[in-house]
């Protein structure tokens, strides 16, 4: 099984009047986040992000929720609910859509129109079905009410959705900043309204449950902001990912104050802030806005660039200015900002971009050293008061790594929530709700499914390794020929090696041990090619483990003459 409970059997046939869930990811993980919902013999699902990939994962571009276990049930999801626009929730969505491209899918104006931009490229047309704030909508027998949530993304929704067997409501990602840049907050009125109806089942997000007290106000990083757009002499370069509405709007807003101009850089920022101001979720100052052709033009001191790149993704725009492939250059005097938080994993690649882009002379601010970034995920203080006006019969923390979840389950039962009601669960895992109570009922395979260029799902656990393998530790090519009729070594071996900082004549003195290894074999009557390879691979695989100290991908090759 692929799901981290092996001890977990096949759920059993969903009963009459029971609602099941699912989660395909984001439970153990920051990324990828998919729930399905099954009742009465149909489906619905919420969320389809993806996961970015580690440094132990390479030449992966992206990693999806395994599909397996709806594959083969396309028919019978009736629409797939977006709580946001951000790709932990929303980047999988084309790839579901290849299987069955006219499923509904439902979100608020911003998410659908980042989502239909997104499915342009991926030459599909969906079918979609805009909502907002206190809408109720039906998609079979699961009836959906929206409910505005805060976060770091404008029109986020939670759902509540409501069958015979209950009520479950999802946040989605959320807080509670009181004081948002837009104004819109996280509506406890309609949680409040929904908790006196009865929540059967509270899935809640996790990310920052353990962290004491509230998040930080939207509002407190715009005065941070300016004052370092203040102190910067040359360019200033802001990173932060591509559908940041609020902190883009923050820096256009200190770019207008300093008398600077603002370029966006990549394709996806452009696309998204775009859209973003055609829907009128972002306010562009008059004439602040320059086209990333006409930066040379300008000063240094009136030039700001707004990039992706914060999380140290190799082939964003930041990485690429650090390593000096990229048209855009900074130096002394230049200003880097990285605005946002370090998401879990990518710690060594946003250190190794800030070191290159201080090594090029540029002073780098981040949430390290300066307050340029709030989180958007509600804290410890913001899911209590949740937990204390919605009073939920049973509690699934979801979004977040272990830790996070087990930290949400424990401030759940604080508040009064029977620790048996209290569902950790993992990606994979079964819960089923009837009768009020929801209970662990099993689990279903629930791997990873790696995007590699135009592959996807092709790549396995077993070709990582191999790369891992070859990144790390090298590769050697053994090459032999054998004459059947005696059983002497004829040609070779030749020994090739890669990614060993030793000479080719290191491998001199294994020469003979192949050649006596191969020989003996021979001589006893063995002709099997497949064999004499293993022979090869395991005497030099010994000599180097032992010798260099090393364990490399190594490939043998004989031939019988």
């Amino acid at each position: 099984m692929s799901h981290p409970h092996p001890e977990l059997d096949t759920p059993p046939e969903l009963q009459p009047g029971t609602m099941r869930i699912v989660a395909l990811g984001g439970l153990g993980e920051i990324g990828r986040n998919m729930a399905v919902l099954e009742f009465n013999g149909r489906l619905l699902v919420i969320d389809c992000g993806v996961l970015f990939p580690e440094d132990n994962q390479p030449g992966v571009d992206l990693i999806l929720p395994d599909f397996e276990y709806i594959a083969d049930r396309m028919d019978d999801i009736d629409a797939i609910v977006l709580t946001h626009g951000h790709e932990d929730h929303i980047g999988g969505v084309p790839y579901l859509l290849k299987l069955r491209a006219d499923i509904p899918v439902v979100g608020s104006r911003l998410t659908l129109a980042f989502v239909e931009a997104k499915l342009k490229e991926h030459r599909i047309t969906p079918v979609l079905h805009p909502v907002k704030e206190d809408e109720k909508v039906s998609f079979g027998d699961f009836e959906c009410e929206f409910v505005a949530v805060n976060h770091s993304i404008p029109d986020a929704l939670a759902v509540a959705v409501t069958t015979a067997a209950g009520t479950i409501l999802h946040t989605g990602d959320f807080k509670m900043d009181q004081l948002p840049l837009d104004g819109r907050i996280t509506d406890l009125r309609a949680f409040a309204r929904l908790g006196e109806r009865g929540v059967d089942l509270f899935m809640v997000d996790s990310t920052n449950a353990e962290v004491p007290g509230f998040v930080t106000p939207e509002r407190e990083i715009g005065p941070t902001l300016s004052s370092v757009f203040g102190q910067s002499e040359g360019r200033i370069v802001v990173a932060s990912f591509a559908s940041h509405v609020h902190r883009v709007q923050q820096v256009l807003d200190a770019a207008r104050d300093h008398g600077r101009k603002v370029a966006l850089v990549g394709r996806s920022m452009v696309r998204n802030m775009g859209i973003a101001a055609d829907l009128g979720y972002l306010n562009i100052p008059h004439g602040v806005i320059v086209d990333l052709k006409d930066v040379n033009s300008l000063p240094d001191n009136q030039v700001v660039l707004m990039c992706t790149g914060s999380q140290g993704e190799p082939m964003a725009a930041l990485s690429r200015i650090a390593n000096q492939s990229h048209k855009i250059s900074v130096g002394h005097g230049d200003t880097v900002i990285l605005a946002s938080s370090l998401i879990p994993g990518n710690e060594n690649a946003v250190f190794r971009v800030i070191n290159g882009l201080m090594r090029l002379g540029a002073r780098v601010v981040h949430s390290g050293n300066a307050k340029v970034h709030v989180s958007g995920h509600a804290s410890a203080g913001e899911l209590t008061y949740c937990y204390n006006i919605l009073r939920p019969k049973n509690v699934m923390p979801v979004h977040g790594e272990v830790r996070h979840l087990i930290a949400n389950g424990a401030i759940a039962v604080k508040t009064g929530v029977p620790a048996q009601n209290v569902i950790l669960a993992e990606d994979g895992v079964v819960v089923d709700l009837v009768d009020g109570q929801a209970r662990i009922v099993g689990a279903v395979p629930c791997g990873y499914v790696y995007v590699d260029g135009s592959s996807v799902g092709t790549i396995t656990e077993a070709e990582l390794k191999d790369r891992r393998i070859l990144s790390e530790e090298g590769f050697v090519s053994l090459f032999a020929v054998i004459d059947s009729a005696t059983g002497k070594v004829i040609a070779g071996p030749q020994i090739l090696a890669r990614g060993f900082a030793e000479g080719d004549d290191v491998f001199d003195d294994i020469r003979p041990q192949i050649v006596a290894a191969l020989e003996e074999s021979a001589s006893n009557g063995n002709t099997d090619t497949y064999q004499l390879q293993q022979i090869m691979r395991r005497t030099v695989g010994r000599w180097i483990s032992s010798r260099l100290r090393r364990k490399p991908m190594i490939l043998p090759v004989v031939v019988l003459a």
